[in-house]
């Protein structure tokens, strides 16, 4: 049935072609009836040259069928042609007539409003037209107008379909562009809120990578004044060297591809940025404001590359701070720092309320530009995962692994 309807979808043309030969065969054996059947042309009172005229009629009334879809108002004005030719010759109603219905219908079911109009105004007339020009013998006043009011509702019946039917797809249309609007807006500000972010994320990294050159540059400087006098502090002072260019490059090469826009527009001058050591001060000023926060660190604490210990920093304060804002007036944060031995694990949830407006909130739509998708540039910057949803019985969760050894 899928298949059947596909390609009815795409040959609508074909279709209508195919139901007008079944519309001109019905036409054809009701005229061959007439014409062979002499007693029922006498009764209906049809000589030879109405029944001449009920060709033209047909062949007219069967385009206006196969055609309909191709040209609606221009069918209409054929059908209504064709029906002033039935009332000018007194050709007898044949089954062809079946395709004035279908043209009500197909223009109500269309844009142009005046061919809607027309449609309408021939589904009240030709009914009553129909009862006057071909009026039934011993056939009651009263069975007369029953008769008319019958096909005048069928001829309404259809209009009413076809207007049903355009208001339907008006509405389907205008949904699906509203859809697309808004999937456009939802790329375009999560493009914007990702530019921003990197362009944020390169300015801290720049105090990073500025940090390390600039002890690269003082141990040189110290290792060539004692060069002579104290060869072993020389030697410490290169080995120095050689591990913060290690790591200077490491954070080089995170930093690549991230395009770094507004730097100068925006201004401010560059401060130290925050570590984990801090997160124990950020801790401490989210219970001042209010929100129970169970912090513990697990494992042996060490000195981490200088992105890790930023991006844990930054992943901790924005969960804590959609805590604030989502969790609900009763709600509890718990925060875990796991040193690993290739990794360090964090590990931030909830048991608010507040997880779908959370979720929703992380996903960068509030305008905010951060949220979920900083925190993905951020732990892809420094190679990790990042995991995060409601979690079980209520609240919300983000789950990160940084690992602690730069890749090749």
């Amino acid at each position: 049935m899928h298949r059947l309807y596909e390609f009815i979808r795409r040959h609508p043309t074909l279709v209508d072609g195919m139901w007008a030969f079944v519309l001109l065969m019905f036409s054809s054996l009701w005229l061959v009836t007439l014409v062979t059947n002499p007693e029922t042309a006498r009764n209906v009172e049809q000589d030879e040259a109405r029944q001449l005229a009920s060709v033209p009629i047909v062949l007219a009334l069967c385009t206006v069928v196969a055609l309909r879809r191709r040209a609606p108002e221009k069918m209409l004005l054929l059908a209504a042609g064709a029906g002033a030719a039935e009332l000018a010759t007194g050709a007898f109603p044949m089954p062809a007539n079946f395709a004035l219905l279908v043209i009500v219908f197909t223009n109500a079911s269309r844009a142009a409003r005046w061919a809607s109009r027309a449609a309408l105004a021939g589904a009240l007339v030709a009914p009553t037209l129909h009862t006057l020009r071909w009026p039934g013998e011993d056939q009651s006043t009263a069975n007369a107008v029953v008769g008319t009011v019958f096909l005048t509702a069928t001829f309404l019946l259809a209009w009413v379909m076809g207007d049903s039917l355009r208001t339907r797809r008006a509405y389907y249309e205008q949904l699906e562009e509203r859809a697309a609007r808004l999937e456009r807006e939802r790329e375009a500000q999560a493009k914007v809120a990702v530019a921003a972010e990197r362009a944020r994320i390169a300015r801290e990294l720049h105090d990073v990578v500025a940090h390390n050159v600039s002890v690269m540059v003082v141990q040189a400087d110290g290792a060539a004044y004692v060069m002579d006098t104290a060869p072993e502090q020389a030697r410490k002072a290169l080995e120095t060297i050689s591990g913060t260019g290690r790591q200077a490059l490491s954070e080089m090469r995170r930093l690549l591809g991230v395009l770094r826009t507004g730097e100068h527009s925006e201004g401010g001058e560059y401060v130290p940025q925050p570590g984990v050591e801090q997160i124990s001060e950020l801790i401490e000023q989210v219970r001042g404001t209010g929100l129970p926060v169970d912090f513990r660190i697990e494992g042996a604490p060490r000195p981490l590359p200088s992105s890790v210990e930023l991006t844990a920093y930054r992943i901790v304060q924005e969960a804590l701070t959609n805590t604030r804002k989502h969790g609900g007036p009763e709600a509890g944060a718990t925060v875990r720092l796991t040193y690993g031995a290739d990794d360090l694990t964090l590990l931030a949830e909830d048991d608010g309320r507040g997880a779908q407006h959370e979720l929703y909130a992380v996903g960068g739509l509030d305008g905010l530009g951060q949220g979920l998708i900083g925190m993905r540039e951020r732990v892809g910057m420094v190679g990790g995962s990042l995991d995060a949803g409601p979690r079980p019985g209520g609240g919300f969760r983000i789950s990160a692994v940084l690992p602690l050894k730069s890749g090749t």
